[in-house]
């Protein structure tokens, strides 16, 4: 049975939306902006979510881990193109570095939070708790909003993934579990 939000609900959901958008700090150092999290539609076993991070610290910092009650693993998670152009999805377990006075973009067809087993399903203007662990930050938790709606943004990799590049998801663990969501 499908279900619609009515338009109270809808109206509530893209205000909170919007609100959880605001950028997410930790020490005054760490920055999370434009966090968003989608899956690739309602029965969708796995989910992604995507966000800049920027570190206005003094020196670098890595992000070490992820977290969220919204899957069964959560994990860090990158895409490394082979020799035959296949662009396979691995569990990154050092996490990325996110630079002194700089930015690390996780984003569709690159790195991303990975959700693997999706405890509840992903609709859209629906909030998705995360909690970032940082090596010297340490936790920030930030409220996530489902996006089903936004386009993957432009560049190489990014347009790739519309279609052109074939994905492997073999070593993701049981056949159970969905790729991210490609756009």
């Amino acid at each position: 049975m499908t279900q619609t939000m009515s338009p109270v609900k809808t109206l509530l959901a893209a205000g909170a939306a919007a609100l959880f958008t605001l950028p997410a700090f930790a020490d005054s150092k760490i920055m999370v902006k434009d966090a968003y999290a989608r899956a690739s539609g309602m029965m969708a076993t796995a989910g992604a979510a995507f966000m800049q991070i920027e570190n206005h610290g003094d020196e670098d910092d890595q992000l070490i881990d992820a977290r969220s009650d919204i899957a069964k693993k959560v994990e860090l998670h990158t895409h490394k193109i082979d020799d035959q152009g296949v662009a396979k999805m691995l569990h990154v377990p050092e996490g990325f570095t996110i630079p002194a006075g700089g930015m690390h973009a996780l984003a569709r067809g690159g790195d991303h939070v990975m959700f693997m087993g999706l405890n509840d399903t992903m609709e859209d203007g629906k909030m998705v708790t995360v909690t970032l662990v940082f090596e010297k930050a340490g936790e920030v938790t930030i409220e996530v909003p489902v996006d089903l709606q936004r386009k993957p943004m432009a560049g190489a990799m990014n347009g790739a993934m519309e279609g052109t590049m074939k994905m492997d998801h073999s070593n993701m663990g049981s056949g159970a579990m969905a790729p991210a969501p490609s756009n």
